[in-house]
């Protein structure tokens, strides 16, 4: 189904920025000063920065393969079925462990109007809120671009607030022996906030629906980072700096406070303000929250639509038109976790699967463009490949090792899962060529074939770029095509053209031939130094067709210095003269645009000629 492209770059800002605005601001700083002290507004700065090569190799993926399931398509297309389905679920947990982190939030700010409330009754709260949040996604999932700018609005316009009035409360004396507890504590305490950036993931799985993707995806998604990342920096320092060390965590009692920010709010704006900054915590709670498991819910989707998982995966209810399977499995899921893990190993599991994806995401990048297939389009390109893609592969790698046992744990039972579900249940069923399989063929073979995955992509680059195809590509997409190896002069070239295009045409080759050769002898075809565009007129009524032709080593024109490596073949009837300049203007478009040379050129195949030709983004007579 062909997605409406209705959000722009207010849109994607406002999406991801949401989501990344919520526990990790509001709950999480209690956590990462427990474990690395002053120097957690270092930790949250560094997480920032490690958040940059995902974001980018995520922004030209997305623009290349704008698809519903965001990540795990990605990575299943070109690594495969086996990352694949383990992308699904790693994307599926993390975005459900955020969720249901932002639902222990929501019970958190529960402990300021009960202030004898434990641990078990937020969790309590948070079972109650999902509860609620899995039959609300359930009746209905209607939001609205305009809805989330407002909330984004009121969120940061509270944070400028409580960053404004606070920051002339800071003591210095709140960052002395900053660096007691050692980088590698603060390395760790990186990745453990590096959940409070997973909102980012977020933006591939609405790629298909973003207005002019190859620029606004990734401007909206860089601005988001830049923006969040400034603000949980500055209102960290505030909140570490208005606090006193006991009032984020008591070593001695073991205290640990989940609404740090209202609590430093309350030390310069008293109870007004931390009734605010408590209403704009819990605004960012409900909102991720309910969209968490909305989105959640699309991996198993997308996953079930591609055959990694069953079917009813993909069941929606007749009266709601919601996943309703999906969303119930998710909220359950959301559920059992929050019984059953500590706060900081959920997280710490959260930012696990992330940081698992993340690597992923980068390694995709690297495999679509050493596959050098030819239809993998991004609109946006990473800059610096692949040192980007590397740095961010080994810097996710080690915060990993750096999480403990629980969280490696956790992840090493659902990598089993993976394998073992795609061993019994996918293996036998799905038998679709990867990226990363195209290459290693390619690699070890000088044999040149066709991919099924380079139709997709075509395909996918077609509805992507919103392409209607008018009477020139139904002619392109019917065509004969010649791939011509060795150099031969024009009048082979007009032999063999009229050897394709007799029995198109219904007349005979010699006639054809003679009709090419007058054409030739009384003005060259050359247009340009490389391109000619032979055409000539035959008998008959309404016919038309065309002929692409490559020859790497060259034709030899007798009025051309240079071999034409490229030509546009067209025949029509006298009937058909009008359309024969529209055809004319059509090729001039392709064959100026920026690149085309060296594409054409360089193509493995000539099918991929016909891509070239059909992806180019000139305008159509519609």
């Amino acid at each position: 189904m062909k997605l409406r492209r209705k959000l722009g770059f207010w849109g994607i800002f406002c999406i991801a920025s949401g989501a990344m605005i919520s526990s990790g601001l509001f709950v999480l700083p209690g956590l990462a000063f427990r474990k690395s002290g002053p120097a957690m507004l270092l930790a949250y700065a560094l997480a920032g920065l490690m958040a940059i090569p995902a974001a980018m190799s995520q922004a030209e993926l997305a623009s290349a393969m704008p698809r519903s399931g965001g990540s795990y398509f990605f990575i299943e297309r070109s690594m495969g079925s086996l990352p694949g389905i383990f992308a699904g679920l790693a994307n599926w947990l993390s975005i459900s462990l955020k969720s249901a982190f932002a639902l222990i939030g929501i019970g958190a700010f529960a402990q300021l109007i009960w202030p004898d409330a434990s641990d078990w009754h937020i969790k309590l709260i948070a079972i109650g809120c999902c509860v609620f949040f899995m039959a609300l996604n359930i009746i209905s999932v209607k939001q609205t671009g305009k809805a989330q700018i407002i909330m984004v609005a009121i969120l940061l316009s509270v944070l400028g607030i409580f960053v404004v009035f606070g920051i002339g409360e800071v003591k210095h004396s709140s960052f002395e022996n900053f660096m007691d507890k050692g980088m590698k504590e603060v390395l760790a305490t990186a990745g453990l906030v590096f959940v409070s950036f997973g909102g980012l993931t977020k933006i591939a799985s609405v790629a298909g629906e973003v207005r002019n993707p190859g620029r606004t995806l990734p401007a909206g998604m860089f601005a988001a980072l830049i923006i969040v990342s400034l603000v949980y920096v500055a209102a960290i320092f505030v909140t570490e700096g208005v606090l006193e060390p006991a009032q984020l965590y008591d070593e001695q009692t073991g205290y640990t406070n989940y609404t740090p920010l209202s609590t430093a709010a309350n030390v310069f704006l008293a109870k007004p303000g931390m009734i605010l900054l408590a209403l704009a915590g819990m605004l960012a709670f409900i909102t991720t929250a309910n969209s968490g498991i909305l989105t959640a819910s699309r991996s198993p989707m997308a996953m079930s639509h591609d055959g990694l998982l069953p079917a009813i995966f993909q069941k929606t209810s007749a009266r709601f038109g919601t996943p309703v399977i999906s969303i119930v499995i998710t909220g359950a899921f959301m559920i059992v976790v929050i019984a059953a893990l500590s706060i900081s190993n959920l997280v710490k599991v959260a930012s696990t699967m992330m940081l698992m994806l993340f690597a992923m995401v980068n390694l995709a990048v690297i495999i679509m463009r050493g596959s050098k297939i030819q239809n993998y389009r991004p609109l946006y390109r990473c800059p610096f490949y692949p040192w980007f893609q590397i740095i961010g592969i080994v810097l996710y790698i080690f915060l990993i090792t750096e999480m403990g046992a629980v969280p490696l744990i956790t992840t090493g039972i659902f990598a089993l899962i993976g394998v073992m579900w795609y061993v019994i249940y996918i293996r036998p069923r799905i038998d679709r060529e990867s990226a990363f399989i195209y290459m290693v063929k390619n690699i070890v073979s000088k044999e040149i074939y066709r991919s099924e995955l380079e139709e997709e992509l075509r395909e996918i680059a077609l509805e992507r770029d919103e392409v209607t195809h008018d009477r020139f590509d139904q002619l392109i997409s019917n065509c004969a095509i010649l791939d011509i190896e060795g150099s031969i002069d024009s009048n082979e070239l007009f032999n063999r053209a009229a050897d394709a295009l007799a029995p198109r045409l219904d007349t005979t080759k010699e006639e054809l031939l003679k009709l090419f050769l007058a054409r030739e002898k009384g003005s060259s075809t050359v247009i340009q130094p490389g391109l000619a565009i032979p055409h000539v007129i035959v008998e008959g009524d309404k016919l038309f067709d065309i002929l692409l032709v490559r020859c790497k080593d060259g034709v030899l024109f007798p009025q051309s210095d240079v071999p034409v490596q490229t030509a546009f073949v067209l025949v029509g009837s006298a009937d058909q003269r009008n359309y024969h300049l529209r055809a004319l203007m059509a090729v001039a478009h392709i064959v100026q645009e920026h690149g085309f040379t060296e594409r054409w050129l360089s193509a493995p195949h000539g099918e991929h000629l016909r891509d070239i030709v059909l992806l180019s983004s000139r305008q159509r007579d519609v």
